[in-house]
């Protein structure tokens, strides 16, 4: 089965402010009793930007690039703190008051039902990915997952009172996903999940590995949805080994009807068994596909795919129908398995030597911010190839690849 509009709720990050850099200084306290919290985790969602709080409540974050940021505040027994904040060049101090969650509160400690293996099992295999970078990623702490399934929505939902700990052996980041909201639902075939990682540089056990997580990170970013937006808003989509076609999903007139044929059929036969010609014409009609893909070859010039203003500079992404988004660089995983074509018996497609995805927009047009994500994150649904790619290759938003602007 495959999913779609694979969706990652994002940091904003806004390099416009050059190389300005900015130093949090702040004071975490119970909102209630003033008493300082030692050992609160702080930091800048989507970065490796973080600390905790002394005995005194304080902490500190030095040399943060200029820009908006998710600053996240997490302590046992007190609700996640969530505030936008903007760094600016030089010190910025801050109060941060905590809420006492509502079993602290009340003093009842609330014990979840535990998890059903088959359920669990399939959300981790969803949310990790099937690439090989995230075979080697492993879920530090399973029981802090709260998984349900919801059998009138044919849903599979997550979430978790704390965090997740992904640790990713593949690029030597250990993450901690604050916050997650994921969902899996198999009628419509889709999976998206969001929240506010922060991330942590492992220790190499030696030079080797340490070079090898350098180059398994240099090429999670290379063709990566980061990369492409990258590359809209810097123009240089050819110079960084896109190519990017119009593609057009419309519908096949016959589908509904041969599909009516079908359930009439499977209605009229519920309690007996099929003849020969009958299973022959249910076979040939399930061969009909709803829609028809329709790929123009021509190359889309750049004015097709974004909007750009001047003064001040900002660049939108904007397109209508689908985008076909290949990456000539970069051969796809070796576990990756296309989709096969309606009718088309299973091993006939061949493997492709290229990574290609799908990208639709869910409203007219999007901002590109300078680092390459989406002020509105969820505004795009992505298929294909990028939907395989999923937490075996996150990379933090303030990851810079090596010779970024030359092409390979």
């Amino acid at each position: 089965m495959r999913y779609v509009a694979v969706l990652l709720l994002f940091l904003l990050i806004d390099a416009t402010s050059g190389w300005a850099q900015g130093t949090l200084d702040g004071t975490i306290r119970d909102s209630l009793t003033q008493k300082p919290l030692e050992l609160a985790s702080v930091f800048l969602a989507n970065t490796t930007y973080g600390a905790s709080t002394n005995a005194s409540g304080q902490f500190t974050i030095k040399d943060v690039p200029a820009g908006p940021y998710d600053l996240i505040v997490s302590y046992v027994g007190y609700k996640l703190f969530k505030r936008r904040i903007t760094v600016r060049n030089g010190a910025q101090p801050l109060e941060l008051p905590l809420t006492p969650s509502a079993q602290q509160l009340s003093g009842v400690t609330v014990r979840p039902n535990p998890n059903r293996e088959s359920d669990y099992r399939k959300f981790a295999e969803t949310f990790l990915g099937r690439t090989s970078f995230s075979r080697q990623c492993r879920i530090r702490n399973p029981d802090a997952v709260l998984v349900a399934f919801d059998a009138e929505q044919n849903q599979l939902t997550a979430s978790s009172p704390t965090f997740v700990q992904v640790d990713n052996a593949a690029l030597g980041y250990r993450v901690k996903y604050y916050g997650l909201v994921f969902t899996l639902n198999f009628k419509q075939q889709y999976v998206s999940f969001y929240g506010w990682p922060v991330f942590e540089e492992m220790t190499p056990r030696n030079a080797r590995q340490r070079q090898l997580w350098l180059t398994n990170r240099e090429k999670a970013y290379r063709g990566s949805l980061t990369h492409f937006l990258k590359s809209v808003r810097n123009n240089d989509l050819a110079q960084q080994g896109f190519l990017v076609r119009k593609l057009r999903i419309v519908p096949n007139p016959r589908f509904a009807h041969t599909d009516s044929l079908r359930k009439a059929l499977l209605r009229a036969r519920r309690n007996q068994a099929l003849t020969a010609a009958e299973m022959d014409s249910i076979s040939r009609w399930r061969q009909v596909p709803p829609n028809f893909s329709m790929l123009y070859m021509a190359e889309r010039p750049i004015d097709s795919l974004r909007r750009a203003e001047l003064t001040p500079e900002r660049v939108y992404l904007r397109f209508p129908d689908y985008l076909q988004v290949s990456y000539l660089r970069e051969a796809p995983d070796p576990l990756y398995q296309p989709a096969q074509p309606f009718g088309a018996p299973p091993g006939s497609v061949a493997r492709p030597t290229r990574q290609i995805s799908l990208l639709t927009l869910t409203q007219p047009e999007v901002e590109i911010l300078p680092n390459g994500q989406l002020v509105e994150p969820l505004a795009v649904l992505t298929d294909e190839y990028w939907a395989f790619e999923k937490m075996g290759e996150l990379l933090p938003l303030d990851y810079q690849p090596p010779h970024s602007t030359s092409p390979r």
